[in-house]
């Protein structure tokens, strides 16, 4: 119904569907955030931010790029969960300049007032989850309302961390609560579009096992890895959250390897679905190792690995593939996009071995991969997202 319904959109094109504009400008800002915050860690560069370098750099990767690419993923998902018309033309156009505004409020912070940032950059989140709702609610889906509630926990960690910042000069436990939300989103939403992908693929192209069905091993993966995160995020170096880590991270481990991820080596496209998310067991298993052997593994390993790691390469994947889909190209990788695979993977890879071997070239040449990685995606699929879908 919703499809139907575009035909009498006559508005610009980038404003048509929410991924337009939302995975063209996150995926800018991604670039362009790392390209400040390289000179920023290295001293040369000093921003107009109420807070530190380190806090800027967090904020901006789970607070500002993140939303924007959920963002752009529910508003054009929930359509075709709903059957309803998408947010387009003006009241998509009010979304992004409400988050462009949060992104400069930030950056001058320190110029405008830590309450006026907090409340200009905090709009956003609470504007886009009401419009969630609204929609999944007009539409009667009940059953997708649950993924409002890790979007829910990130706007309230974004509060949380301008107060944690004014109050205590760096962010703590609102961090560790962002990432919870950023992981579980992957984990809820991955663990539905990973198997059917790979399923379809396979199903077509490579016939033999399939990923397993979605089940209560599924369920109760969530649940252990909601309250591990949930844990860790209130008790970072407690030995019971270091336990319930090294849990959460054999059970995503497990439920990754039911996917079937060994046989789609031929297409790139669902392949780097299964390599993004299995940063999300690497990462839990070097959180709970970081705990209980904090002199060999430092906490910014798990960290990275969640961040740089399943963060930047299941946005990346999700963006190239709904950007395909939905454009009417083909779902095929070619060149660009499979470098750009290579450059967020190599990026993730090499901010975890930084945190191992502390270098200023390693951290330098991992930042130069998420850069080409999130600009490559702007040069090879920029045209498409900003002219009407090919017929």
């Amino acid at each position: 119904m919703a499809v139907s319904r575009l035909r009498s959109y006559s508005g610009p094109a980038v404003l048509s569907f929410g991924f337009r504009p939302f995975f063209l400008l996150g995926s800018l800002y991604a670039a362009l955030s790392i390209l400040l915050w390289l000179p920023m860690y290295a001293g040369e560069l000093v921003a107009h931010s109420a807070f530190v370098p380190v806090d800027w750099h967090i904020h901006e990767m789970l607070f500002g790029y993140l939303p924007a690419i959920v963002t752009g993923f529910l508003l054009t998902a929930i359509p075709n969960w709903t059957g309803r018309l998408p947010v387009r033309g003006p009241p998509l156009l009010a979304l992004v300049v409400l988050w462009l505004a949060g992104r400069a409020a930030v950056f001058f912070s320190a110029d405008i007032g830590w309450q006026a940032a907090a409340v200009i950059d905090g709009a956003f989140l609470i504007a886009v989850a009401a419009a969630a709702a609204r929609e999944i609610v007009a539409g009667r889906n009940w059953r997708k309302l649950k993924v409002l509630l890790p979007l829910a926990v990130l706007a309230g960690a974004n509060g949380a961390f301008h107060i944690e910042a004014h109050l205590q000069g760096t962010s703590d436990i609102s961090r560790r609560l962002g990432m919870a939300a950023a992981i579980m989103l992957i984990s809820l939403i991955g663990g539905r579009i990973i198997p059917s992908f790979t399923r379809n693929w396979l199903v077509r192209e490579n016939p033999g096992r399939l990923p397993a069905p979605f089940d209560r091993f599924d369920i109760a993966s969530l649940a252990i890895s909601a309250v591990a995160l949930g844990a860790w995020s209130f008790a970072p170096d407690n030995s019971v959250s270091g336990m319930l880590m090294a849990v959460a991270a054999l059970c995503q481990a497990w439920r990754l390897s039911r996917w079937a991820g060994e046989r789609t080596l031929r297409d790139p496209l669902v392949l780097i679905l299964h390599l993004a998310y299995a940063f999300v067991p690497v990462g839990l298993a070097l959180v709970s190792a970081s705990i209980f052997f904090p002199d060999a593994v430092p906490a910014a390993a798990g960290l990275h690995a969640l961040g740089t790691g399943a963060v930047g390469a299941m946005t990346l994947a999700v963006m190239t593939r709904a950007t395909l889909g939905h454009t009417g190209r083909a779902l095929k990788a070619g060149t660009g996009a499979s470098s750009i695979f290579v450059a967020v993977l190599l990026a993730g890879s090499l901010r975890i071995l930084a945190a191992f071997v502390p270098s200023g070239a390693v951290i330098d040449i991992a930042g130069a991969g998420w850069v080409a990685a999130f600009s490559g995606f702007i040069l090879v699929y920029g045209n498409a997202l900003m002219t009407p879908k090919a017929r």
